[in-house]
C-alpha cells in the first residue's frame, strides 16, 4: 500500500460523548475515515501514522441526515466511522504533545 493513500485514509477523530465513553472503557479510538477504506487499510494507516499497535477495527457507515432550511430539503453527506481497538498500554494522542 502506498504512503500517499495511507495519509488520506484517516480524515480525523470523532468528537462526541459516545466516542469519549468508548475511549475510556474499551481502549478504543473513534475515527472518521474515507468511505472507500477497508479495515486492513485503516489498521495499517493508524499503526504507521501514530506508531501504535492495533488489535481490531470495526467500521460503520453513517447515513447523512435530512435537514430543512425554510422550504428547501437538503441531505448531509454519508460518511464512514471506524472504531479502532488499541493494544493494552497503547495510547493515541491527537494533540501531538506527550
Amino acid at each position: 500500500m502506498n504512503s500517499e493513500r495511507i495519509t488520506k485514509i484517516i480524515l480525523g477523530p470523532v468528537v462526541a460523548e459516545k466516542a469519549s465513553r468508548v475511549a475510556e472503557s474499551n481502549n478504543q479510538v473513534v475515527l472518521k475515515v474515507l468511505p472507500s477504506a477497508n479495515k486492513t487499510e485503516i489498521k495499517h494507516a493508524v499503526e504507521q501514522l501514530f506508531d501504535v499497535k492495533v488489535e481490531a477495527v470495526t467500521t460503520t457507515n453513517v447515513k447523512g441526515k435530512i435537514k430543512r432550511t425554510g422550504r428547501v430539503l437538503g441531505k448531509r453527506s454519508d460518511w464512514k466511522k471506524a472504531y479502532v481497538t488499541l493494544a493494552d498500554g497503547a495510547d493515541l494522542n491527537f494533540l501531538g504533545t506527550e
